[in-house]
Formats: C-alpha cells, structure tokens, sequence
C-alpha cells in the first residue's frame, strides 16, 4: 500500500515533503516567482518526481515560460485560461483557452502569454531522460524575450539575463474563479 505523503506548511504555502500520494490546492501550495518568466506552482515540493514534472504557470502578456528550447523527452501543455503564442519549431501559433500542445522528444518550442490578461498553462514533461536540452537560436524566440543568442545546453547560462527566482504564496488574481 502505497501511504499518504505529509504536506508541510513553510511561509510560502505546503509543500510534500515525502514520497506517497497527496492531494493539494494550487492556491495552498508554495509558488515560485521568476521575474520575466511568471509565476508556477511546481507540485512537487523540494524533490522531484521520479517519472514526470509538472507545472501550473501563470504568465502575464509577453512572459515566456523559459527560453526556446527542445528536450529529449516529451513535454505537453494544456492552456487552462487566457491566450498565449507558441513558437514551436521556429513557427509563431496562436493559443487560447483549452488549447492542448503536444511536444514529442526534440522538438524545440516555447510559449509566451498574450492576449489583455494572464494566461494559466499546466506544463507537463517526461523524465525519462530529464536534463538533455538543448537551448537553439530562433527569431522567432527572440522576437519575444524567449530566445538566446548563442546556443547552449546549460540552463545556467540561458537564463543567466533573469533575476533570481523567489518563493511567494499564491496571490489573489492569479488563477481564474477568485
């Protein structure tokens, strides 16, 4: 029987602190904003799951959610509220609530908020191979504040340019329905 995991109440919301199933509001759970690329929600606390990340972002118009990059695993988003651009292989498409994107293993992308308000994106990645990205120069990209000028495979250097991440509680606005 698989037990239930504690979630640990910190300044900043709950967090899991042990592996086992859970159950968490994302307006209870701890946020991490990171000026120039939103605000998220990673639900799983300090470590990492073992099989597949995901994110709740909020992105407000303009705001990537990273910088343009292709991974070896799958990634998947699902745009919950307000609208976004995707740049998928060098290509600019317009998303809106209930757009469903779908990145196999090496596809290079990225999504920006747009529209008059905040977009909510749930982000979903594999990790089976977690950490093998590749950060590609794309116009596209650095048309919107979502690309580098020099290709990389270290995140410490494509996001080298942003301020630091901090821990925040949710924020009223955030999500839809407040």
């Amino acid at each position: 029987m698989v037990p239930e995991a504690e979630l640990t109440s910190g300044e900043h919301g709950l967090v899991p602190t042990a592996d086992g199933w859970f159950v968490l509001n994302a307006k209870e759970g701890r946020w991490r904003i990171w000026p120039g690329v939103g605000a998220r929600l990673s639900f799983e606390g300090d470590t990492d799951f073992a099989q597949l990340g995901i994110n709740l972002v909020v992105l407000e118009p303009g705001e990537p959610i990273g910088m343009y990059h292709a991974e070896a695993d799958q990634e998947d988003f699902l745009v919950v509220a307000g609208e976004a651009v995707l740049i998928v292989e060098d290509a600019e498409r317009p998303l809106r609530a209930w757009d469903f994107v779908h990145c196999p293993p090496d596809t290079a992308h990225m999504i920006v908020g747009a529209g008059e308000g905040p977009c909510v994106v749930i982000a979903v990645g594999a990790r089976e191979r977690y950490g093998a990205i590749q950060y590609i120069v794309s116009e596209a990209a650095l048309r919107h504040r979502a690309g580098i000028e020099v290709p990389t495979g270290d995140p410490t250097v494509a996001y080298a340019h942003l301020p630091e991440r901090r821990w925040s509680r949710y924020r009223g606005g955030w999500l839809p329905a407040d």
